[in-house]
């Protein structure tokens, strides 16, 4: 019996054989663009297609953690973190991710207990940023340390101080104050790697926009 919706359905289901035929580089491409593009549900589904495909590269997906916070998917993302560090032991920002998606999932205290301690991550501002999620250090010592050192590394280690100091602030609940930092992040100091354009994405996952010029 020959069916009304074929013709309808060939576009589609050309579509879908085309999908399953993209190796795990073109999954990963695609997790990255759709990130960029601010759609984390695409980019944790084209992650999640590359792990299909090659279960061993999970660890290594850190980006599949961002994605996941972005879609509040807050214990998967804790998770994705863990496993992480496991291939990753001296970031600092694994640790700071993994606090966030502590602090959603479980509560501040949770997330202030369960710090992935961090020790060698020698990037500039990264080991302030460690103190203050450990409640050792302070916001000032973070911009003290991001505006220190040579002037052409300044823009860079601004960029990385205001979007960890914004992503604190959101874990802390302190929105107006996450708001400030991140818009700083994206825009002051705005820079085009992976850190960068997560400032980036966050103003646009969360409908965030400059102050509007008088």
């Amino acid at each position: 019996m020959k069916s009304a919706f074929l013709i309808p359905l060939l576009p589609w289901l050309v579509l879908c054989a085309r999908a399953q035929e993209l190796s795990p580089n073109e999954w990963f491409r695609r997790g990255v663009d759709t990130f960029y593009a601010a759609k984390p549900k695409e980019s944790v589904a084209a992650f999640d297609a590359l792990i299909k495909l090659q279960p061993e590269a999970k660890p290594q997906l850190w980006q599949r953690g961002l994605s996941l916070y972005y879609t509040g998917q807050f214990k998967e993302g804790r998770e994705q973190f863990e496993v992480h560090q496991t291939v990753n032991p001296n970031d600092v920002e694994n640790a700071a991710w993994h606090f966030i998606c502590v602090a959603k999932a479980e509560g501040l205290e949770e997330a202030k207990k369960n710090l992935i301690p961090i020790r060698g991550d020698s990037r500039v501002p990264m080991a302030e940023v460690h103190n203050l999620f450990a409640g050792k250090g302070s916001v000032e010592d973070v911009m003290k340390a991001a505006q220190a050192g040579a002037e052409s590394d300044r823009t860079n280690q601004l960029c990385y101080a205001h979007l960890y100091l914004g992503l604190y602030f959101e874990a802390l609940g302190e929105i107006e104050k996450a708001k400030e930092h991140m818009l700083k992040s994206a825009i002051d100091y705005k820079m085009d790697h992976y850190m960068g354009k997560t400032a980036q994405v966050h103003l646009l996952v969360r409908g965030w926009e400059p102050p509007k010029k008088e």
